[in-house]
């Protein structure tokens, strides 16, 4: 297995290329975010292990910029930010799982074998219909190049029906996944966000994006601008 290190630590990079090629490892090193994103992109891994605070590019930029170039490489993310937010900022962006320094050597090849196992399947960044897409990170959708101001419950419906890929999803289904138990009694409000969400993904651009599948619910065809 092949292994991509991007830490700027002199010490634990040494330590990190030492230890995981005694572990059988093909291992490569890199002390540059740029140089990392670089090698991440034109050659094959099997794991890039990744640190946040990094020269020219940080692991969030490294991570994001895979990602946006489809590259579903895991990735492995070391950091000495142990806060919440920061974490969550780089599962967000693509990384796969987060490594809080210091670390115990057992725990870090606990993680790497359970990266390893999962295989590199593909995971869309971005959800698309046609020219219709959302970005689940940050919540942006865009339709073509024109920017969507969605509220945040909007955003969840489409993301669902978008991850449906074209599948008719019921009131039910929207109510259990889209909105707190206090809503749900009132399948009601499912129509009045959709009749919203067709106002702005759907009317200006005259498209037919959100479908009604009588009997069953709406849906999203993929194939359909």
């Amino acid at each position: 297995m092949r292994i991509l290190i991007i830490e700027d630590d002199v010490s634990l990079g040494a330590s990190l290329t030492w230890g995981l090629g005694a572990e059988g490892y093909a291992v490569e090193l890199v002390e540059d975010g740029a140089e990392g994103l670089w090698r991440a992109t034109e050659h094959e891994y099997d794991l890039v292990i990744l640190d946040v605070m990094l020269p020219s590019l940080d692991g969030y930029q490294v991570c994001a910029r895979m990602r946006a170039a489809e590259n579903w490489t895991p990735v492995l993310m070391l950091t000495a930010m142990d806060d919440d937010l920061d974490q969550a900022e780089g599962l967000d962006l693509g990384a796969d799982d987060y490594l809080t320094k210091p670390f115990g050597y057992p725990v870090l090849l606990a993680r790497i074998r359970s990266l390893l196992r999962r295989g590199t399947p593909p995971r869309p960044a971005v959800l698309r219909a046609g020219d219709l897409s959302l970005d689940p990170a940050t919540r942006a959708v865009r339709r073509g190049e024109t920017p969507i101001a969605l509220t945040a419950g909007e955003s969840s419906v489409l993301e669902y029906l978008l991850r449906a890929d074209g599948r008719a999803v019921s009131k039910t289904e929207l109510l259990e996944h889209c909105w707190d138990a206090a809503s749900r009694s009132d399948p009601a409000v499912v129509e009045v966000r959709i009749h919203h969400l067709r106002r702005k993904v759907d009317a200006p651009f005259d498209a037919r994006g959100i479908e009604t599948v009588r009997g069953s619910g709406y849906r999203i065809d993929p194939r359909r601008p």
